[in-house]
């Protein structure tokens, strides 16, 4: 995904991950080096910049007025959007979203709308004709490889870092967040599954698995990528690795 690899780097990966090694040395379960800083846009609402090895994620959210849904007339909105600049990666170009940006931006978006993050029903200003709407801006500095899970992470982190507008119609204590989703992918090369691919490791997957869950374990979404398939037994596999690496990423929310 958003890279390409020789078919000789290609082959050493696959063997490697056959003989159960990985190319940076890391254990199939392990993440590369994980470190968050909120509150690093001092225009936004609220905003952190995450970095899981050397990729980086900068994340801002903005609160707004807003007209809402017609079906859902006393409840906020929710509106992520994903930048893929060509600053980040050789592979990105310039332009309008292409397929990579909004995938991006709708897995993030589905973890946090399906898991009830954020109670928008408390968001209403003027029924069916006032709402405050969330704004999740996502800018990708530097990618090598697991944008979901950085993106997801840095999403959730700016979220907890809100600081209410400076507003007469914004009447709520603190910002209604009540969840805390986090995205772990998990790739399968040679039939072996690993967490936090680094791009190579990305490029020559036969399938990923997205798995969001909340602080109970509980999964709220899930996005399959590349063209492979993952067994029964491989997705269970997948989301014990999930739920397990979603804990110790949460710590870093603390």
């Amino acid at each position: 995904m958003y890279g390409i690899v020789s078919s000789v780097k290609r082959d050493y990966i696959v063997d490697l991950a056959k003989h159960g090694k990985r190319v940076d040395g890391r254990g199939f379960d392990q993440f590369r080096d994980v470190s968050v800083r909120t509150d690093v846009i001092k225009s936004a609402n609220g905003s952190a910049e995450v970095k899981i090895g050397n990729t980086r994620v900068l994340v801002g959210v903005k609160i707004q007025h807003a007209e809402p849904f017609p079906d859902m007339p006393e409840s906020g909105v929710l509106m992520v959007n994903a930048e893929l600049r060509p600053l980040a990666s050789p592979s990105f170009e310039l332009g309008p979203p292409g397929e990579g940006a909004v995938e991006l931006a709708r897995v993030v978006d589905r973890g946090i709308r399906e898991s009830d993050a954020i109670a928008l029903d408390k968001l209403g200003i003027k029924s069916g004709e006032d709402v405050w709407a969330v704004f999740i801006d996502i800018h990708v500095l530097d990618h090598d490889g697991n944008l979901i899970d950085a993106s997801a992470l840095g999403a959730t982190a700016a979220l907890l870092n809100i600081k209410p507008p400076e507003d007469e119609a914004w009447t709520l204590q603190e910002f209604p967040i009540q969840k805390r989703p986090v995205a772990v992918t998990v790739s399968r090369i040679n039939d072996r599954l690993m967490v936090d691919p680094c791009l190579d490791e990305e490029d020559v997957a036969d399938a990923r698995l997205t798995i969001t869950t909340v602080e109970d374990g509980s999964i709220c979404a899930m996005q399959k990528g590349g063209a492979g398939y993952l067994s029964r037994e491989q997705i269970e596999e997948a989301y014990h690795l999930a739920r397990t690496k979603a804990e110790e990423l949460r710590e870093r929310l603390r």
